[in-house]
């Protein structure tokens, strides 16, 4: 996803969003690599947070919202067993969590995490990572990221999340 694709009719949003595609790939590095969520945090704040020039084609994760980052990574790797317990429960049979691609895994961690634990309103949570679906991959996953997000959804609305 280039910096052009990220919505820019709101420059809050646009930064929030910025900051979940970033939480995604924070994400995906702390399973790769191993290392802390700290140490991931670390990272992209030093290497990859640099002036509002800059783009994500050149792997920089121009102004992007801090302190979601940060809470969304952070979140994920403390509640990931919670986390992957929800997603397994309504993943399809054929694809159980390890499996999965680990960008998309990454990214509904990121996104239950964000149903879950905030007060952000779920249609939004739900737009804002198929957005960002739509920039990591042209498949079907996008409409796998809707389905999952949606029951979950509902299943919240139930209080069952």
């Amino acid at each position: 996803m280039t910096a052009t694709d990220a919505p820019a009719t709101n420059p809050t949003r646009r930064s929030r969003t910025i900051a979940r595609v970033a939480a995604v790939q924070g994400l995906f590095q702390c399973e790769q690599s191993g290392d802390t969520a700290e140490t991931v945090i670390s990272q992209f704040i030093r290497h990859r947070r640099v002036s509002s020039t800059a783009s994500f084609d050149d792997g920089h994760i121009p102004d992007a919202d801090l302190k979601l980052f940060q809470e969304i990574v952070l979140g994920v790797t403390r509640r990931q067993d919670d986390i992957d317990a929800k997603l397994s429960d309504v993943l399809p049979e054929q694809w159980p969590l390890p499996r999965l691609d680990p960008v998309l895994r990454a990214l509904l961690r990121a996104a239950v995490f964000e149903l879950i634990a905030t007060d952000t309103p779920d249609r939004i949570i739900i737009n804002e990572y198929l957005d960002v679906a739509h920039g990591f991959f042209s498949g079907d996953e996008p409409k796998m990221v809707n389905g999952i997000l949606d029951t979950l959804s509902r299943r919240g609305s139930d209080g069952n999340v």
